[in-house]
């Protein structure tokens, strides 16, 4: 079988490839598929290559012909030979280093030079080094018309040795180091027998028998490992951190253990100081026992601990995150990166998450930041399994019409699908013959709710199904589900009267009015009767009584929303989802696979139940089996950095000479795909420095002394083609232009510049350039050799055109293809071709002599109507550099290739060099601009001086723990210290407010006037934001103010009751209490900020604010805490 030769074919134009022509080759057909009914059309081509059988392959002149192998065999030595020399031929390959041949002088032309110096350009990552995989071939340089008439190989062993013998080499780049490892996985199904052998005397105890990963976990705690917990909920994550608290009272350190939301934290401490007793808590607004040994605490508390360098860090042991998968919060989450890469290097850390995809790649980065392994332990399965079912009633009729989807092995169930599906049709026809034809798609009002819900409780009472969880995405349709059940009671007598003393007992702690409140008194009516909500909008304390009640078993039917989710440990028999779709603030979608795990999840109790009941309501139509299969067995979203900067990070990391700004960046996971390989880059780069000073130095005197301006040139111009390329196929008429019949030059690792045909065009998605590494790395490629016309067909990618050629040619592209595909097949491999394929391949042979230097293209301009400005400059640049190209004089000395060599390998290794400099610098580093942009802010605003030092303002900006920079220009602009105490609250809920509505007509003058103040000095630091680069328009910074709670803070803090309130807002009172209790947080800031600045009358107004808040229903104690 002859050695496959790739024909290459050039062009002159100003977007085609300098190479020099060989003979032809052919390519056919693209191909493209609407992703979600919309795309561009992208080509994916088939290639077919074409060598004629009278081929001729040419060794170099001093090379005798060789006889033929089975005629005159050498003879080998068996014991060492066999190292060179494969089995079969007879002569092996010379390992031993040899020097590069140079050239002989001569005569030369410019497309002789320009062939091997590949002014055509690939893909930056193509391996230059001819004969090296990606690389041109060995016969390629010498193939030319411009090279000494060169013999005929006489077997295919000869062409292979030869070709490896002869083949131009640059210095091959230094073997990568081995990458370092620091997430160790760990088996978490291996038993681990002789635990008690290995810990004969536990720190901690349970009454229960541990699980295998659990005691995996307590194994590396004992060494003072770090780990890493991804386990399903409910299977008992919290084990771990019991341990890591016994471990550290028994060593006499500190534990910190951090929640993402306070209310978790109260959960938490009530559980820790029942088993540990000597468990402190620090939130926003509490401080308990801060001197114990096991403090529980917001992430935000830590974080400010670190920048403070608090001593309780000194005496730190362990720090345990829980919830890690909510550093993808949008908001919250840069929280728990900044506490991860600040934390000393001698805390242990230990990490509890809900199972995610990439649980080792996160561990990884701790790891590399802490220089230490993380131990990675993830559960396999559930320790009780779910069951999903599709629930259709409506009716007590209907009320069985419960359908199993997805049983407890993981099954996916089509056939209760198609049951659900039928059930509802049926119903819907029914309904068509008694009311109409017109088909009901809505989800359906409170009647219908009513409805679904009476005939599913009843169904699940019956079967001993409850507690439920109803999962709603809305805390107006949690209210309302609720409150339309009047007619269920599922408690008993004796159930009733405790859950009444429970009330009275909670309850007793509110003033007279607080407990006649609405909601409590709607509360205490549904709880009676085994009913309970849960959302933001309900008050603390109630969400605390529910939440207690529901883990004594007494609430049997929870109506929650996504938040119910996070909390600690309280199962219910079954969960059912309302719908499956929920707004995430900016748009409806379907719930995300990872948020219906989480929930889901909620669903079995440990010890009670032998599998946990899911299920979803087809109030309306039965949603896509597809949307279902996705929902409930896609994979889980991935820990992902949401990592940003922020003033006071910026500001904070100023004072300090620990840690730099840059140093945070890098050390960010956002930034860690592309700094995990920084020891090997360094290691390259030694190697790289080591190798180009042992370089010979190119001489270029003489007629060489435009060298250097001849490989810039060159270099270029290639850059100029590429980028002209990546213009016409990102265009509509140069995707137009790839017809069936359109001629193309083709660059892809397998073929260099070579002609081929367009069969056919079809649909597969959106191509984006950057989205590839390179298009033969992630397409398929099928060659088949035939014999005397032999041929491949590839499928390629767009970005695998070098240039469209005006030659449009007439080819059967079905019939080709579709006899390609034919003799794919052993039985009809050795086939012919069809004459439609002979007649391509003649055709193209044909344009291929007919154009020695290629074919002419579309001009992007003329023909294609490209009126993109980077298109015709680059161009009208291509052009000249061609004409600068043809008149260099250094291609006329004898001198040139090898002076050539020397400087382009030169010139590749510096390139490389600059690049592995850029990856280690803090240049490379995606939010460097950003912060430069940030600090000109700090600097225009006299935050920082021109040296970086932090001056007075940036010191009182450090103390806001929001809104940093608004809040100290409204203290250095005095709009604050005119005001009254209850005044400078009203005006400061505008910043912490989150729900939307208008300040209202009502307001004292000066409050409307303080108002417009705040909103003036915001559109000023907006306008310096702009000004000073940062994206985001004044409109959008001033907007994120809300003045919708001024009147109510107003009130509140002039002593108006609770129960008054409700009449001037139409805000939840939940919310109400979250923005009051933010609201102090933030006058306690501005206190110890007037202080700092020596304002005792601000400081003063701010503490009276401060108290005039902290009253009544807002700041009732946490039962978790009594």
């Amino acid at each position: 079988m002859a050695s496959l030769l790739v024909p290459q074919i050039c062009s002159k134009k100003q977007n085609s490839c300098f190479c020099h022509p060989q003979p032809g080759c052919l390519c056919m057909v693209w191909s493209t598929q609407p992703e979600n009914g919309r795309g561009r059309r992208i080509p994916g081509l088939f290639w077919l290559s074409w060598e004629p059988q009278s081929h001729r392959t040419y060794r170099p002149k001093d090379t005798q012909p060789q006889a033929r192998y089975w005629e005159a065999e050498e003879e080998i030595d068996f014991e060492k030979d066999l190292l060179t020399i494969p089995p079969g031929f007879k002569k092996g390959m010379d390992f031993a280093p040899k020097d590069r041949p140079t050239p002989a002088p001569g005569l030369l032309s410019l497309s002789c030079l320009l062939e091997p110096l590949d002014l055509g350009g690939g893909d930056e990552d193509e391996n230059e080094a001819v004969g090296q995989p990606g690389g041109p071939r060995g016969d390629a340089i010498s193939a030319s018309p411009c090279s000494a008439a060169l013999a005929r190989a006489s077997s295919l062993e000869d062409l292979v040795l030869k070709e490896a013998s002869t083949a131009v080499s640059t210095p091959e780049a230094p073997e990568p180091p081995s990458q370092e490892q620091w997430a160790i996985p760990v088996d978490a199904t291996s038993p681990v027998g002789d635990f008690y052998r290995l810990i004969p005397q536990p720190a901690f105890q349970w009454a229960f028998e541990p699980d295998v990963f659990q005691k995996q976990a307590i194994l590396h705690l004992e060494r003072h490992d770090s780990v890493f917990v991804a386990a399903h909920t409910s299977a008992g994550k919290t084990v771990v951190a019991e341990y890591a608290i016994a471990l550290a009272q028994k060593h006499m350190t500190r534990t910190i253990y951090t929640s993402p939301i306070k209310a978790l934290s109260n959960q938490k401490f009530r559980d820790f100081r029942n088993t540990f007793g000597d468990v402190g808590l620090l939130t926003g607004d509490v401080q308990l026992h801060p001197e114990a040994s096991c403090l529980i605490m917001t992430t935000e508390i830590l974080r400010s601990m670190l920048y403070s360098g608090s001593d309780v860090i000194r005496d730190l042991e362990w720090v345990i995150f829980d919830e890690v998968h909510y550093i993808n919060d949008a908001e919250r989450g840069v929280v728990w990166e900044e506490v991860l890469i600040m934390l000393p290097d001698h805390v242990s850390i230990i990490l509890l998450s809900a199972t995610v995809p990439n649980a080792l790649e996160f561990a990884d980065w701790i790891g590399r930041l802490k220089r230490r392994e993380i131990y990675v332990i993830s559960t396999v399965t559930r320790p009780v399994p779910l069951e999903h079912y599709l629930f259709t009633g409506n009716s007590s009729k209907t009320q069985g019409e419960l359908f199993l989807l997805l049983d407890s092995r993981g099954a996916f169930h089509t056939k209760g699908y198609y049951a659900a599906v039928e059930a509802k049709k049926e119903r819907m026809s029914k309904h068509a013959q008694t009311f109409g034809a017109k088909q009901p798609t809505h989800q359906g009002g409170p009647a219908q709710d009513r409805g679904v819900y009476l005939s599913l409780l009843a169904s699940l009472r019956t079967r001993a199904q409850l507690p439920v969880v109803v999962f709603t995405f809305s805390r107006g349709r949690c209210d309302e589900q609720a409150s339309g059940l009047t007619s269920l009671d599922l408690t008993t007598s004796s159930e009733k009267s405790e859950i009444h003393l429970f009330l009275q007992r909670c309850l007793a702690r509110l003033r007279g009015s607080d407990r006649q409140l609405p909601q409590v008194l709607h509360m205490s009516e549904l709880l009676n009767r085994g009913l309970g909500v849960h959302h933001s909008g309900i008050l603390p304390i109630l969400k605390e009584i529910v939440e207690m009640l529901f883990s004594r078993g007494l609430v049997k039917v929870l109506f929650a929303t996504e938040t119910f989710a996070m909390g600690v440990n309280m199962p219910a028999r079954t969960v059912v989802f309302d719908s499956m779709r929920k707004h995430d603030g900016s748009t409806f979608r379907d719930l995300l696979p990872g948020e219906y795990v989480q929930m889901a999840g909620r669903a079995g109790r440990r010890g009670l139940d032998p599998t946990g009941t899911v299920i979803l309501l087809c109030k309306g139509r039965v949603p896509e089996m597809a949307d279902l299969h996705r929902m409930m067995m896609g994979k889980p979203s991935q820990l992902q950095s949401q990592f940003r900067l922020t003033y006071t990070m910026i500001l904070n990391l100023l004072r300090v000479d620990a840690l730099r700004v840059e140093d945070m960046m890098k050390r960010s996971f956002s930034e860690f795909p592309s700094r995990k390989d920084s020891k090997a880059h360094e290691q390259a780069l030694a190697e790289l420095t080591k190798k180009l000073g042992a370089l010979e130095e190119p001489d270029m005197t003489g007629q060489l002394v435009d060298l250097p301006e001849y490989y810039s040139w060159g270099e270029e111009l290639t850059e100029t083609q590429h980028m002209i390329q990546r213009r016409i196929m990102e265009s509509v008429n140069g995707l137009k232009s790839l017809s069936a019949g359109r001629v193309v030059v083709v660059k892809n690792q397998e073929h260099h510049n070579a002609l081929g045909v367009i069969l056919q065009v079809r649909v597969m998605g959106i191509w984006t350039p950057e989205g590839c590494l390179g298009p033969w790395q992630c397409l398929p490629c099928s060659p088949l050799f035939t014999g005397p016309c032999d041929h491949t067909v590839l499928k390629l990618h767009p970005g695998d055109m070098a240039a469209i050629t005006t030659k449009v040619l007439r080819v059967n592209g079905e019939k080709i293809l579709e006899d390609f595909s034919k003799r794919q097949q052993p039985k009809f491999k050795k086939d012919p071709p069809l004459a439609a394929v002979t007649t391509a391949v003649q055709e193209l042979l044909r344009l291929a002599q007919a154009h020695p230097a290629g074919p002419p293209t579309l001009d992007p301009v003329n023909d294609l109507q490209l009126k993109d400005m980077s298109v015709v400059e680059g161009g009208l640049r291509a052009r000249k550099l061609e004409e600068l190209i043809q008149g260099a004089q250094c291609v006329h000395s004898p001198r040139f290739p090898a002076q050539y060599l020397k400087l382009r390998e030169r010139m590749q290794i510096q390139k490389e060099m600059e690049r592995l400099r850029f990856l280690l610098s803090d240049q490379s580093l995606l939010l460097l601009p950003e912060y430069h942009q940030r600090v000109e802010v700090l600097r225009t605003l006299g935050y920082v001086d021109e040296a970086g030092t932090v001056k007075l303002a940036g010191r009182v900006a450090c103390a806001m723990s929001s809104h940093e920079l608004l809040l100290t220009e409204l203290m250095f602009d005095n709009a604050l210290s005119t005001l009254r105490p209850e005044e400078i609250a009203a005006l400061l809920s505008g910043l912490v407010c989150q729900s939307p509505g208008d300040a209202g007509d009502q307001l004292p003058n000066t409050l409307k006037q303080g108002i417009e103040r705040v909103r003036a000095v915001a559109k000023r630091i907006g306008e310096v934001q702009v000004a000073c680069g940062l994206n985001q328009t004044v409109e959008e910074f001033v907007g994120e103010l809300n003045f919708g709670l001024v009147e109510v803070v107003y009130e509140w803090a002039r002593g108006m009751p609770f129960s008054e309130l409700a009449g001037l807002s139409g805000t939840p009172e939940g919310l109400v209490v979250r923005c009051i209790q933010r609201l102090a947080e933030m006058c306690r800031s501005l206190r110890g900020a007037a202080r700092l600045v020596g304002e005792p009358v601000l400081g003063a107004k701010m503490e009276t604010a401060a108290t005039l808040l902290r009253r009544d229903i807002v700041f009732a104690a946490s039962l978790y805490t009594q």
